[in-house]
């Protein structure tokens, strides 16, 4: 397949929904790609690693509607001494003893929603993994970091989800409604949140980064809103996918899947190879104001911008000895699913921590779960995921028919 044969079906709703064959043969012209007059892909596991802690390159904002602004205010599209400063103040609360200390509470989410799925699913009916489980978890644990109402997560959810669209390819210049109109919506909700912390302080993030404001003014309330906003974001999305795909993965192996219900001190090595074989963040960008020369790849030209497949480096064969195969004990994984360098996603322990704690309770608590019929990916590049994911949650005497994937 040609360079721009390749591209064009990643841009495709069949390439988004089955990126991997176009990864591949991007990947055979070269770990790095010139697609056009400065742009660029990266789809090489080494080179994507090296572009992403390069200190030369950078990465930019769209700042062209109210929640491409947003972004573009937060960590997630600034760079530098800025980023530096800012990542310092929020770091404190995703530091590993913070995290490990939500374990109990997580864990508490998993076996609650858990047992729920198994109470809708008793009668023998499908119920969608996704609306009751992988979504459920990550925005619960979230907005308890945050300090948000219990009652008002299925809102923060919905608001998140349509932000998602913001961080998809796309042309400067372009926005949408939805994702416009749930950033202006939740910069309202949080500076609201954030003036009555101000006044009550509690046990929660946004008032430990307002006392942190307040101290030595070094984050601006905007900062403060937008990181908070943002943090909402990735720390939802990105872990809801990962419980999604994971669990995808888990119900097409049940082999394994059985060994980590017994065996919950397989986790980490499971949730790695997860991450490695179903990211549920496939593409970041950046931006090359200057040449830049990555080993084994032609030279990227001054004023590019490089489009770095991050599911692609996963599945990259010269790392990974067959990519496409799920192997829970393959050494060394080191997925490239959350970034790396500078910009490395902030909330990545937490997110492990959801998916260690998530599955093992899931397979023992649910151990004759499995797909009932067609699953259906949402249609993005950035985030992927599936909108639902149909499951029997036991094993009950069905017909059989033919061709319909799932059913017994």
């Amino acid at each position: 397949m040609l360079i721009g044969e390749a591209a064009r079906v990643l841009a495709s709703p069949a390439g988004r929904e089955d990126p991997y064959p176009a990864y591949a043969a991007l990947r055979a012209h070269g770990p790095v790609v010139r697609l056009g007059p400065g742009f660029y892909a990266a789809t090489g596991y080494d080179a994507i690693s090296a572009l992403l802690r390069d200190p030369r390159l950078r990465v930019r904002g769209w700042p062209d509607g109210p929640a491409s602004r947003l972004v573009a205010d937060s960590l997630m599209k600034s760079n530098g001494t800025g980023h530096t400063r800012v990542r310092r103040l929020m770091a404190a609360a995703f530091a590993p003893r913070q995290v490990e200390a939500l374990r109990e509470a997580v864990t508490a989410q998993a076996v609650r929603l858990a047992d729920y799925l198994a109470h809708l699913g008793g009668s023998g009916e499908a119920v969608d993994f996704m609306d009751e489980f992988a979504y459920p978890m990550p925005i619960r644990v979230i907005c308890a970091l945050l300090g948000v109402p219990a009652a008002e997560q299925q809102w923060f959810r919905e608001r998140a989800q349509e932000m998602t669209e913001v961080l998809e390819p796309r042309q400067p210049g372009s926005h949408t409604i939805a994702a416009d109109r749930a950033a202006t919506e939740l910069e309202a909700y949080f500076t609201d949140l954030v003036r009555s912390r101000r006044n009550a302080p509690g046990d929660d993030l946004i008032s430990a980064l307002i006392a942190t404001h307040d101290a030595d003014g070094d984050l601006s309330t905007r900062e403060l809103i937008a990181n908070l906003v943002t943090l909402l974001l990735a720390g939802f999305e990105t872990t809801a996918n990962l419980l999604g795909n994971g669990m995808g993965v888990l119900l097409d192996h049940p082999g394994p899947a059985s060994r980590l219900g017994a065996d919950p001190g397989l986790a980490d090595a499971y949730v790695e190879e997860l991450l490695r074989l179903e990211s549920p963040l496939q593409l970041t960008s950046r931006w090359a104001a200057e040449e830049v020369d990555i080993d084994g790849a032609d030279r990227i030209e001054a004023n590019s911008h490089i489009m770095v497949f991050l599911g692609a480096g996963n599945r990259d064969p010269d790392r990974f000895p067959d990519p496409d195969r799920f192997d829970p004990f393959r050494e060394s994984v080191q997925p490239l699913s959350f970034g790396a360098g500078a910009h490395y996603c902030l909330g990545a322990a937490l997110a492990r921590l959801e998916a260690r704690i998530a599955f093992p309770v899931l397979l023992a608590r649910l151990p004759a779960m499995e797909r009932a019929g067609e699953a259906v990916r949402r249609d993005r590049t950035t985030f992927r995921g599936y909108a639902n994911l149909p499951v029997y949650t036991e094993k009950l005497d069905r017909p059989t028919l033919l061709g319909l994937p799932g059913t017994r």
